[in-house]
């Protein structure tokens, strides 16, 4: 039965991607230069891509890494593009109306894509590239080498800069060391092995496990930065070369960023679609969306273990689009370690292990990790398969900040019926805002006990100590630990989950000493 298109439904009609590796830092590309390639890709891909550059009325660029930190972690000495969106249109022609510098947020281009789908229903937009890149390993290369490369560029026009977003730690989680991912994911981590009742030898197996098929994937992925086939041992398996970064997580478990890597889709409304002449073969409709956030301070979640936003979030998009996870053909979680997909896995209701496979691009640490833009590429890489196969569904989940920030996406090339809606995710927010969360003091002292905890490593080993733990009325609290290095192996050697101790603030550091 032929389903008759609403003008104004949003549809993905181009989907690219481009990876450079091999070239000489002072000839590849800038940020910009990659999110261009891959912008060019997609453009390529729908099949009209001269007319199309000329008619985009919107270009959103997903922010890169070195704009996302108010004191960068990866900063770029080679200057910057101060108009992301006016560079990459310049590099393809293009002179939109609006150009839009997406916040922080490894969500953001689900988000993005759910937002374009919204405004284009409504007729606000016709024609959107969203785009986004890293060019973090060419930048690496250059300082190593001690190459100047000049990638400031000033491009005239209108910008929509939406910043950093939100804080994400409080100025306490900071002191005591939990701001960055690489340190709150393995909180996560233990908190997931307390849950289930694992020793720590058979935790470390059961990762492995995870995310030894992601690593065969990459293997397989034309777009993959690194794609070396790992088994479950060797992931599982602390070496020199496999160190550990963060207990309970070897490097081979975390997300790597050090990448040049960009992924791009455009959207437009059915009616222009057709204008465009775009074959409906190509066409990949957005079935169903939904975003949430759980509490936006770590110290501040329900527990360590679950993600209620994830959850709401990936209900709401099932039920706008009326399927259900057992439904989905194709799969791809955010992975950036492995406690985001097991807690992925517990909110879907999907097996660790399920035949469908939980990625399509082979996963962050695998595949590659570029920033905020990593989902682009699980998009771009599902919009083909799903249109080889029309009457098949894929689910793209994303994740941003410390298990923070939420949004899914629901695909197939089966055209949408009826009017194209979705409900509007403030309604549900609330939902995850009023939960109830245990009482959080600054300034602990007495006897507590251990809620779960993390020992950050460096090249030389163990050199500090983290955890969360509760006073024995139930406030929590977080603390730091004896930096002495036989104390602090202990802790990776033997598990720390309900260990009792006492706790005392001194200088506004919290010390935590199991007894």
């Amino acid at each position: 039965m032929r389903i008759l298109l609403d003008d104004y439904t949003p549809v993905l009609i181009g989907a690219g991607q481009f990876t450079e590796q091999g070239v000489a830092p002072e000839r590849a590309h800038s940020p910009m230069g990659i999110a261009a390639q891959a912008a060019k890709a997609a453009l390529m891909d729908t099949g009209c891509a001269e007319n199309l550059a000329k008619q985009l009325d919107t270009i959103a660029v997903i922010r890169i890494f070195p704009d996302s930190y108010k004191n960068p972690r990866v900063p770029n000495p080679f200057g910057r593009a101060e108009n992301p969106p006016r560079a990459v249109a310049r590099r393809i022609g293009a002179n939109p109306e609006r150009a839009i510098y997406g916040p922080v947020g490894g969500n953001t281009p689900q988000k993005m894509i759910n937002e374009m789908a919204q405004r284009i229903s409504g007729g606000e937009m016709e024609a959107v590239l969203i785009t986004g890149s890293e060019a973090i390993n060419t930048a690496q290369r250059a300082r190593r080498s001690g190459i100047d490369l000049d990638w400031a560029e000033q491009d005239s026009g209108t910008l929509e800069d939406r910043g950093l977003g939100e804080p994400l730690s409080t100025q306490h989680e900071q002191d005591h060391g939990i701001a960055a991912p690489i340190f709150a994911y393995p909180l996560f981590e233990n908190a997931i092995r307390g849950n289930l009742g694992r020793s720590i030898d058979t935790h470390m197996l059961e990762m492995g496990k995870l995310f030894a098929p992601f690593t065969r994937v990459a293997a397989n992925n034309p777009f993959s930065f690194y794609g070396t086939i790992r088994t479950a041992e060797e992931l599982a398996a602390v070496t020199v070369e496999n160190r550990l970064i963060s207990f309970p997580y070897p490097k081979w478990m975390n997300a790597r960023d050090s990448v040049n890597q960009g992924a791009a889709v455009i959207m437009t409304s059915v009616a222009k679609a057709r204008e465009l002449g775009v074959d409906p073969s190509k066409w990949v409709f957005l079935h169903g969306c939904g975003e949430a956030s759980d509490k936006i301070m770590l110290t501040e979640r329900v527990n360590y273990h679950t993600s209620p936003a994830m959850k709401l979030n990936s209900e709401k998009a099932f039920e706008m689009a009326g399927k259900s996870i057992d439904e989905m053909d194709f799969i791809d979680i955010y992975s950036c370690f492995p406690s985001a997909v097991e807690v992925a896995c517990d909110a879907y209701g999907l097996a660790t292990d399920d035949v469908r496979g939980l990625t399509v691009t082979g996963g962050l640490p695998f595949f590659g990790g570029p920033g905020n833009n990593y989902s682009m590429h699980a998009i771009a890489t599902m919009v083909p398969m799903l249109r080889a196969a029309p009457e098949k569904f894929g689910f793209v989940s994303t994740n941003g900040g410390r298990l923070t920030k939420h949004a899914t996406g629901i695909y197939s090339a089966t055209p949408v019926k009826g009017k194209w809606a979705r409900e509007n995710p403030a309604n549900y927010q609330t939902e995850i805002d009023s939960a109830i969360s245990p009482s959080f003091t600054e300034k602990p002292f007495g006897r507590a006990q251990i809620e779960t905890y993390t020992v950050a490593c460096d090249r030389t080993g163990p050199v500090s100590g983290i955890l969360i733990g509760r006073l024995e009325d139930g406030t929590r609290f977080l603390a730091n630990t004896s930096s002495d290095p036989a104390f602090l192996q202990s802790f990776i050697n033997h598990d720390q989950l309900k260990t009792t101790g006492v706790v005392e603030s001194v200088n506004g550091k919290n010390l935590f000493n199991p007894n």
